[in-house]
């Protein structure tokens, strides 16, 4: 059994805590730091100015880093081993409409639902109530043990929700200050209400866009119907062939370098009793698709993907045009697993494409990039050890779970800084984010804390 002697306390402080730790969560959330509009470059400067202030009340050294665009902070407290760096983003959603609020997005409150207590607000969710959950650990961990149990790295990012475009260089520029043991980030979801996880796969992906060109015009079907080639039939055929009958994926070489999961995983999986009609029965659906061979939690999860986005051309506007179109086109995405190459697979795509090309006709692609996917090495103590003290503060045990989508700063911290990260999270499905009403339980913010209070002592008796 752990040593919960300079734990417990922690525990203690963080519950007698809570008020004053949701008036701190308010304050920043009442800041607009909308990333996306330049109308809101001051309220974004002011989130990261309120957060170094924070930090440094913490004893944190902690500064204000500049970037072509909104700043970036960074913030170094404590000693010893493991040394970890802790990622969250201070920008927030616009919040169009703004009639479909409830409330004004930027005066959060304490909401009664029928699941409970949430926080309401822009950002209560995605990322400033999750971000604070660790802070707040830290907070009572030094308030009750004068010091944090290891050596802690905060990195707060300000364009996360507008695309990131000065993450890259401000890494790399700063590889040898931001490089630590583990990364932490706090930007993901519980499985349930009951049962924490950390996501230690994320999905790549690779966009394209494919163009299939026949006649110098639109043609009229009674002129040339049954003599001239028609787009449409081809983009058809070639977008029908990108799956056999059992779902697979029919790209050559599509598979190299995806991996099994797992049997240990697996095993977690199972326990999860995954309802395929539950699920899609949110939305309408009741019968699972993809690769029939495998477990529905595997095809959303462990498995990659291909996906038709969108599909135009010709005339489809109210009434009818008989024409035969010059063009067709199609946005299709692939969702990547394992060490799936993006380059290899994008030109595996142009090859099958250009094969199913009949004469006149001809194939553009205006769209071709793409980042791996990645995979967290969960042999390392510290997944097991942070796996247990979740499991000690919720009522389900904690999993290992994939995302089906993509965090690209993960990739970011493994290509650049050569660094596993660890994603916990306490969000929701129901959370709103990025929607009017976005909220975060209050539960989650609460317990949280906790958990990172937790993860935080499971993580320094590994002395990475």
């Amino acid at each position: 059994m752990r040593d919960t002697t300079t734990l417990d306390p922690v525990l203690n402080r963080l519950d007698a805590g809570l008020d004053a730790s949701l008036e701190r969560l308010m304050a920043l959330m009442r800041i607009q730091s909308i990333s996306t509009d330049p109308d809101y470059a001051a309220r974004c400067r002011e989130a990261a100015q309120w957060l170094v202030a924070d930090l440094q009340g913490l004893g944190a050294e902690a500064r204000l880093a500049e970037t072509p665009g909104h700043p970036m902070v960074v913030g170094h407290i404590g000693e010893g081993a493991p040394h970890l760096l802790f990622y969250g983003h201070y920008d927030v959603q616009p919040v169009d409409p703004l009639d479909l609020w409830d409330r004004d997005p930027f005066d959060p409150a304490i909401e009664e639902t029928g699941q409970g207590r949430v926080i309401r607000g822009r950002g209560a969710s995605d990322d400033k109530g999750q971000l604070m959950t660790f802070v707040e650990a830290c907070r009572a961990w030094i308030a009750e043990n004068g010091a944090l149990p290891c050596r802690v790295t905060f990195f707060f990012e300000g364009e996360e929700e507008s695309g990131s475009p000065s993450l890259i260089p401000f890494l790399r520029e700063n590889a040898a200050e931001l490089t630590a043991d583990l990364a932490l980030i706090c930007d993901t979801g519980m499985y349930d209400r009951e049962t924490p996880s950390i996501a230690t796969q994320l999905r790549g992906m690779l966009r394209e866009e494919v163009v299939i060109r026949g006649a110098s015009r639109d043609l009229h079907s009674g002129l040339y119907g049954g003599l001239a080639v028609n787009p449409i039939h081809v983009l058809s055929r070639v977008l029908a062939g990108l799956h056999d009958e059992t779902g697979r994926v029919t790209l050559p070489g599509f598979y190299d370098g995806v991996p099994e999961t797992p049997p240990e995983v697996m095993e977690q999986w199972a326990g999860l009793g995954f309802d395929t009609a539950a699920f899609l029965g949110k939305v309408g659906l009741s019968h699972g698709a993809g690769e029939q061979d495998r477990t529905p939690i595997e095809r959303l999860w462990a498995r990659p993907t291909a996906e038709v986005n969108g599909i135009s051309g010709g005339y489809a506007g109210a009434g009818f045009k008989t024409v035969l179109p010059a063009e067709a086109r199609a946005k299709v995405s692939f969702r990547l697993v394992g060490t799936q190459d993006p380059e290899a697979i994008h030109e595996s795509f142009v090859a099958y494409v250009e094969s199913l090309l009949p004469p006149d006709c001809t194939a553009e692609f205006p769209m071709g990039d793409g980042a791996p996917a990645c995979r967290m090495d969960t042999t390392r103590p510290e997944f097991e050890a942070a796996r247990a003290a979740l499991s000690d503060e919720w009522p389900q045990p904690a999993v290992f779970a994939g995302m089906g989508g993509s965090i690209p700063v993960a990739g970011y911290f493994k290509e650049i800084l050569g660094m596993d990260a660890m994603l916990v999270g306490f969000a929701h499905d129901d959370d709103r984010i990025h929607s009017p009403n976005e909220k975060y339980d209050l539960e989650s913010f609460h317990k949280g804390a906790r958990s990172w209070a937790r993860i935080l002592h499971a993580l320094a008796d590994t002395g990475a």
